[in-house]
């Protein structure tokens, strides 16, 4: 009978455990990882150790990855290729790896000047968006680029204009157009910022990046990184970790990793943060390794 009430008695235990370690193993993560694709430059685009097709397996089996951010330069004249892109969504498909966005660069200047490139701008982009579209994005990453011709606000007012167009097109598809922070204006947070507002879409956002506030290569200007950061991410569908030499600690020599993503997360931004290492000291995978070994830990402090 002893027996009997300490099965039951430990029947009930157990049963009532039950929801709180499902509710425990449910948990999200506070951000979750991906990969840019831009932390393989090298290996694509100098040394010709990888292609494009390569990335989706690397991701995943060398670092465990599952969602990439593919760079429209790494694929330039494939945008519109069926066969190539149906490939690619094969490779992504059979490791179960979800493709983010495209981040599109060398399309022309959606700010620019000359009204006429500003529209052909608009248009170089459609097919990345359909591209993305058929990869199963979210968004497109495009640049706020304006020629640096005009005052503040004119250039905020060309480069709304244009995101504005682009916005509506990648609407109809389902789709985010966001901004990177990307030199020129565009780094400049309150600028940046100003621009989203002008546009007042739902679908056009930005993606901050912890490392691009050079405004000015030539005088060294630069935008104080928390600040862009905290300007840009009430707009933010997504999140660039750029890293580029690390201490003997593990952290990023420049940009502290815990008062960034403490902003990130008080914007109650908890998606897809992208490792994108551009370091020369470490070698690509080892720097996508330290990367992703910063985020983890920096995730399992705050979370």
């Amino acid at each position: 009978m002893t027996s009997r009430r300490q099965f039951l008695a430990t029947t009930v235990f157990a049963a009532a455990a039950l929801p709180s370690l499902r509710a425990a193993a449910e948990k999200k993560p506070i951000f979750t990882i991906s990969l840019a694709e831009w932390s393989f430059h090298r290996a694509i685009l100098q040394e010709k150790t990888m292609t494009h097709l390569d990335f989706p397996v690397k991701a995943k089996k060398d670092f465990g990855i599952d969602g990439i951010e593919l760079v429209n330069q790494m694929f330039f004249d494939k945008a519109t290729d069926q066969a190539y892109l149906k490939d690619f969504k094969s490779r992504c498909d059979g490791e179960g790896v979800q493709c983010v966005l495209i981040m599109c660069d060398r399309e022309g200047n959606l700010g620019d000047p000359d009204t006429a490139k500003r529209e052909l701008a608009v248009t170089n982009h459609h097919k990345w968006a359909e591209a993305a579209k058929f990869l199963g994005c979210h968004s497109i990453r495009v640049n706020a680029a304006t020629g640096n011709i005009g005052t503040f606000e004119e250039q905020q007012l060309r480069a709304a204009d244009g995101l504005h167009k682009l916005s509506e097109y990648c609407g109809k598809l389902g789709l985010n157009c966001i901004v990177e922070n990307h030199g020129g204006l565009s780094s400049h947070g309150q600028w940046l910022a100003g621009v989203m507002k002008k546009v007042g879409l739902p679908n056009c956002g930005t993606l901050p990046d912890f490392g691009n506030f050079v405004i000015d290569k030539k005088t060294g200007e630069e935008y104080d990184r928390y600040q862009g950061v905290q300007e840009l991410m009430p707009f933010a569908k997504g999140v660039s970790a750029k890293t580029h030499e690390f201490n003997p600690d593990g952290n990023e020599s420049v940009i502290d990793y815990a008062r960034m993503m403490k902003i990130v997360l008080a914007a109650g931004y908890h998606g897809r943060v992208g490792i994108e290492y551009e370091g020369k000291t470490l070698s690509e995978p080892d720097g996508i390794k330290a990367t992703l070994k910063l985020l983890e830990r920096v995730r399992g402090e705050l979370g």
